[in-house]
This record gives C-alpha cells, structure tokens and sequence, in this order.
C-alpha cells in the first residue's frame, strides 16, 4: 500500500510531536506515527494546503469495510466533546488523520483492531 508523506503546519507537527514521545499508543501507531513524522512536510500556518487534516477542521470519513460514515471536528482534548461531533487530536482517530488528505486512505489500530478510513472532504473552520 502506498504510504503518502504527512503535511503538516509547524504547529501540528510540534503537537503531534510531544504527544508522542508521552503517549500510551499501540506500540503499531507509535512506529507509524514517528516514521510518518520523520517524512513529514512542514508548512507554514498560512501555506498549509486546504484539504489537510488539521487543528480546527472538520473530516468527513467513511469506514472502507461497512462503508459508515462520520464527520468531526479535530479539537484540542479540553474542547472535545463526541456528543457534537467534536474529537480530541489525540484521539485514536484523530491521530490517525491528522496531515492527510482528501481521499487518501488510512489504516489505523483502534481498540478494535486495525481499521481503514478514506478521507471523503476536509473543511477549514
């Protein structure tokens, strides 16, 4: 499967950064997660391309085997809140997401093993 870089704002990056280096992730998304910052591209806040799962913005997505989809807003975790849709960066999901794109594909170990998602839109609040 090809494995797309991360695009991520300085500050996305700094954030993902720190929480790994103190984070209970499967020892899976932890390996994934530091190889994918490791080929990360950094931007800058303003150049941050649109599509891109980040802070603030709000990922419509669909589960590749049932086809279910959700739609949530990425938040710092003292803002999240699932009744309203809105999910901590460093939930299980939001880790997974965080500096992709628009229909790319995710796979991710959730608590209920390993899980693929495609990115349906991305929307910048």
């Amino acid at each position: 499967m090809e494995t797309k870089s991360l695009s991520l704002s300085k500050s996305d990056f700094k954030l993902l950064k720190e929480h790994l280096e103190k984070s209970n992730m499967s020892a899976y998304n932890k390996e994934k997660l530091s190889n994918e910052l490791k080929e990360a591209t950094i931007y800058s806040e303003e150049e941050l391309p649109s599509d891109v799962v980040c802070l603030k913005s709000e990922a419509r997505i669909a589960n590749t085997k049932t086809g279910k989809e959700f739609t949530f807003k990425l938040v710092m975790p003292e803002e999240a809140n699932i009744k309203v849709q809105k999910v901590s960066v460093f939930a299980p999901i939001g880790i997974a997401l965080f500096g992709y794109r628009t229909n790319d594909i995710i796979t991710w170990e959730m608590p209920d093993g390993l899980q693929e998602f495609k990115i349906l839109s991305v929307n910048r609040m």
